[in-house]
């Protein structure tokens, strides 16, 4: 047999021929997503994103119109001297736990509570302006006063919260009952431990709920104090939480534990708080005399002034802070947006600011950007440590990578040449900005799917997501 075969001359040196690396090799072994896969995908999910739904707030309450879509009419008619900021736009805006409905609030007062299904169907079947106005939310209340917050009972889904900077009072709402009446009304009284004329500081800025409690809550107040109710004992707060300043708080967080809370100051420091009372027992000793001493602060313009490359070429000026918020992919970052359009990250592990966002136009945008009745409320994507916060300046989302490492496009110590010459099956993840038909105040993001619903100064809603496109 060997006679029928051909000699064929073998190279010396046999190299092995190599094959295309496969990156998802490990993801289908394991079956499992390690986050710097999911970082490196991620760009296929900022460039998917585009505006696929716009929905006005257009509700009647019975025979009479409700006071959100009054305002916009009155502004329709006097365009040269529209109604004050005071009273347009979304307020607030959060999903359920589920992602099952969304519930937002308006300046002028309205408490609308859609669902999503509903909602995300509607923007691909007949056209918005063809369906009735009121099959696209389940629930809508009117309250006698502007809202400017909105959160959900994590323990008790059929529950909503809200609060007005301009009131005392935290209405709690059960979506269950056929009633615009709220089931129970808590009020701040008067603080015993501030020294602030209360006649003038008597709003709530913001409302958080702990995960596993279903008693109790807390609320940010303008006088500089956070209050804690606890529903199974008075309606008063049964604490107060204070810091040296006594600044206007604006934003209010709890970390994974429910241990630490944080509030975001006007100032343009965050403070934090220690539940368990720190060192001292005063803390565990009645409920009349609650003692939680001050924890941590954060001053974030001398957290900025540290970075090298930012302080040499800006002039870093102290500005109050819009919002605060846990990623949720990542419990160690803490995000913040500031008056002036910036945005970044406050790592807790380091105490060190590692992320930071300056859009092109804020020299512009400073004097415009402290109004503080148009408060920005950003929030987090799902799972990849995207950020999402509404332009001050354009009628825009930014869509900026905050991931936890250095390979981030807002990470300070970012390095462009060595990202340029990475691996070309590596790819790079750059922020983007994404018109949008309106300006946007609130956004907030599906827990599952990652779609986001933006809440903007002319009361609308806006969807936005991944496009379908027909094959």
């Amino acid at each position: 047999m060997e006679r029928y075969l051909l000699p064929v001359d073998a190279p010396q040196n046999p190299k092995p021929s190599r094959r295309p690396r496969w990156g998802r090799s490990v993801l289908e072994l394991d079956g499992r997503i390690s986050s710097r896969y999911r970082h490196e995908t991620s760009q296929l999910i900022l460039d998917s994103y585009a505006e696929v739904g716009t929905f006005g707030h257009h509700y009647s309450i019975g025979f009479d119109m409700c006071p959100t879509h009054m305002t916009l009419l009155a502004n329709a008619v006097n365009q040269d001297e529209p109604i004050s900021s005071l009273r347009a736009g979304i307020s607030g805006l959060e999903f359920d736990s589920k992602g099952i409905y969304l519930a937002s609030v308006t300046k002028s007062g309205c408490l609308t509570v859609h669902d999503f299904e509903s909602l995300y169907c509607t923007t691909y079947g007949p056209s918005s302006s063809s369906l009735e106005d009121e099959k696209k939310q389940l629930l809508h209340h009117s309250t006698s006063q502007p809202l400017g917050v909105v959160r959900w009972n994590p323990t008790n889904q059929d529950e909503v919260a809200c609060a007005s900077r301009q009131g005392n009072k935290v209405p709690i709402f059960d979506i269950g009952y056929v009633s615009s009446e709220p089931i129970e009304v808590l009020e701040k009284g008067k603080p015993k431990n501030s020294r602030q004329d209360c006649e003038r500081h008597i709003g709530l800025s913001d409302i958080i709920f702990p995960s596993v409690d279903k008693s109790r809550f807390f609320s940010s107040g303008l006088d500089g104090v956070v209050y804690g109710w606890d529903r199974r004992i008075s309606p008063l707060p049964y604490l107060e939480l204070t810091n040296n300043s006594q600044t206007q708080l604006t934003s209010l967080q709890l970390d994974i534990e429910d241990r630490v809370v944080f509030a975001a100051g006007q100032n343009g420091i965050i403070y934090a708080w220690d539940l368990r009372g720190g060192r001292t027992s005063l803390a565990f000793q009645s409920h009349n005399e609650v003692y939680y001493p001050l924890l941590a602060s954060f001053k974030l313009s001398a957290m900025l002034e540290r970075i090298a490359p930012l302080k040499a070429q800006l002039n870093i000026i102290s500005r109050g802070i819009h919002s605060i918020n846990f990623d949720p992919s990542c419990r160690h970052q803490l995000a913040f947006h500031l008056y002036d359009g910036w945005s970044g990250v406050l790592n807790l592990n380091s105490s060190s600011v590692t992320h930071v966002h300056c859009p092109p136009s804020w020299l512009d945008d400073q004097e415009l950007s402290s109004a503080p009745s148009d408060l920005r409320k950003p929030c987090w994507l799902p799972t990849s440590s995207i950020y999402t916060v509404g332009s001050s300046s354009s009628n825009g989302l930014y869509l900026l990578d905050f991931f936890p490492d250095a390979s981030s496009a807002c990470h300070v110590d970012f390095n462009e040449e060595v990202l340029d010459n990475a691996d070309e099956n590596k790819r790079t993840v750059r922020n983007r900005f994404l018109p949008l038909s309106q300006s946007v105040l609130v956004c907030a993001a599906h827990p599952l799917n990652g779609t986001i619903i933006a809440g903007t100064k002319d009361s609308s809603l806006l969807l936005v997501s991944q496009k379908h496109e027909n094959v």
